[in-house]
C-alpha cells in the first residue's frame, strides 16, 4: 500500500499540474483528514477483533455537540470540557462494549442502533441548530501550529525536529536490524538495507522541508504522532495488543488459551469510544462549530482506510501504520478529484470502487493462502 499510495501521490501531482504537493495543500491534507486517521486507530482495533463499529461519526458528532454546550454556552474551561467530553465518549463506548461484549449481540446491530441514537441525541441536544464560534485556545487544536525558534521564512524549528527524527529513525533501523542478527533472523542484505534507509530519511525530511516552507508542523500532527507511536508500541510490544489478535484470530482458542476474550473486547470498544470523542472534538474545532450533520459518514472513511490498509474483513490482520496508510490514500484520492473538478458523485463512486478492489484483494490473498 506503500508503493499505492506513492502511485497515487504522483499521478494526481501530474493531473493537478503540481497542485497536490504543495505546502499549502500538504497541509491543509493534514488538516482536513486528522478526524479519519483518528478514528482510523481505534477503528483497526475493532476490526482487528472480528467487530465493526458504525456509531463512530454520530458519537464524534454528539460529543462536538457536548463540548460546545459545555465550553460556549456555560463557558467552561477548555481543560475541563475536552476532559469531560473524553469521559462520555468512555461511557458510549463503555455501554456498547457491554452489550457486544457480555450480552453478545453482534457488534454490526449494537453500533447500527448506537448510530441511530446518538444521531438523534446530537440534533436534541443541538435544537436542530449549530452552536458557535468556541474559545481560540481551543480552536488552536486543529488549526494552530508550533511556534517557530526563529523569524525566518523557513519555519526552523520544524527543520530542527526533522533532523531529530532522521536520527532517531536510523538508531531505531540499525538497533532492530542488530537485533534480528544476534537472533540469527533472516534479514535484507546491506545494500537494500541501507538503501531504503536513505530513503526514508530523503522522505522525511522532504516532508518536514515542505511543511517548513509554510507554517510549520500543525499542532494536530503532533497529536496524530503520538497516537500511532502509541498505538503502535501497544498491538506490537505488549501483551494486550497480541491477546486482540488472538481474539480476532480464534476468539474460543484464546478464550481457552487463558484470555479474558470478553473483557479484552468491552475495552476495545471503550478505546473505540474515547478516539471517537477526540475525533469530535477536532472536527469542532477545525468547523469552529458543533452541528448536528457533524461526522457523516465518518465511520465508512475510517471502516474504508482500515480495510484499504491491509485489515482483514474477517479479523485477526490489520496494523495501525496499515490504517494510516489506507487513510492517506483515501484523503489524497478525495484532495485530488476534487483540485481535478470531479464531482462528489464521482467521488463516491470511484472510492466505493478502491474499496471493493482492496478487500477483493484481502479474501484473494486468504484463499491463496490456504
Amino acid at each position: 500500500m506503500i508503493i499505492a499510495l506513492l502511485f497515487i501521490m504522483v499521478l494526481f501531482q501530474i493531473l493537478t499540474d503540481g497542485l497536490l504537493l504543495r505546502p499549502l495543500n500538504i497541509t491543509n491534507l493534514i488538516l482536513q483528514n486528522s478526524y479519519i486517521l483518528v478514528l482510523a486507530i481505534g477503528m483497526v482495533l475493532v476490526i482487528i477483533t472480528g467487530h465493526i463499529d458504525l456509531s463512530v461519526g454520530s458519537v464524534a458528532a454528539f460529543v462536538g455537540a457536548i463540548s460546545a454546550i459545555l465550553m460556549v454556552n456555560y463557558e467552561v474551561p477548555m481543560f475541563l470540557a475536552v476532559i469531560i467530553s473524553l469521559v462520555v465518549g468512555a461511557i458510549i463506548g463503555a455501554w456498547q462494549g457491554f452489550w457486544v461484549a457480555y450480552v453478545k449481540i453482534p457488534a454490526f446491530i449494537v453500533t447500527l442502533a448506537g448510530m441511530l441514537l446518538f444521531r438523534g441525541l446530537t440534533m436534541i441536544v443541538l435544537e436542530g441548530k449549530s452552536i458557535a464560534p468556541f474559545p481560540e485556545s481551543f480552536q488552536k487544536i486543529s488549526s494552530g501550529f508550533i511556534p517557530d525558534i526563529g523569524g525566518g521564512s523557513i519555519h526552523l524549528l520544524t527543520i530542527i525536529i526533522g533532523a531529530v527524527l532522521s536520527l532517531i529513525l536510523i538508531f531505531t533501523q540499525i538497533k532492530g536490524r542488530r537485533t534480528e542478527v544476534n537472533y540469527q533472523f533472516e534479514v535484507q542484505p546491506l545494500g537494500i538495507f541501507i538503501a531504503k534507509l536513505i530513503g526514508m530519511v530523503a522522505l522525511l525530511n522532504v516532508f518536514t522541508y515542505i511543511l517548513a516552507t509554510y507554517e510549520g508542523i500543525p499542532n494536530i500532527l503532533i497529536i496524530l504522532a503520538i497516537l500511532i507511536v502509541l498505538y503502535t508500541f501497544v498491538t506490537n510490544k505488549t501483551k494486550a495488543g497480541r491477546h486482540v489478535y488472538a481474539i480476532g484470530g480464534n476468539e474460543k482458542a484464546a478464550q481457552l488459551s487463558g484470555i479474558k476474550t470478553k473483557r479484552m473486547t468491552f475495552w476495545v470498544f471503550v478505546n473505540m469510544g474515547v478516539l471517537s470523542a477526540l475525533s469530535g472534538l477536532l472536527f469542532a474545532a477545525r468547523l469552529n462549530a458543533a452541528t448536528p450533520k457533524a461526522g457523516n459518514l465518518f465511520e465508512l472513511d475510517a471502516i474504508a482506510a482500515c480495510f484499504i490498509g491491509g485489515a482483514s474483513a474477517y479479523g485477526g490482520i490489520g496494523t495501525v501504520p496499515g490504517a494510516i496508510i489506507g487513510g492517506l490514500v483515501m484523503g489524497i484520492m478525495n484532495n485530488g478529484m476534487s483540485l481535478l473538478g470531479l464531482g462528489v458523485d464521482w467521488q463516491q463512486g470511484i472510492k466505493g470502487l478502491v474499496l471493493l478492489a482492496a478487500v477483493a484483494f484481502d479474501i484473494y490473498n486468504k484463499n491463496k493462502a490456504s
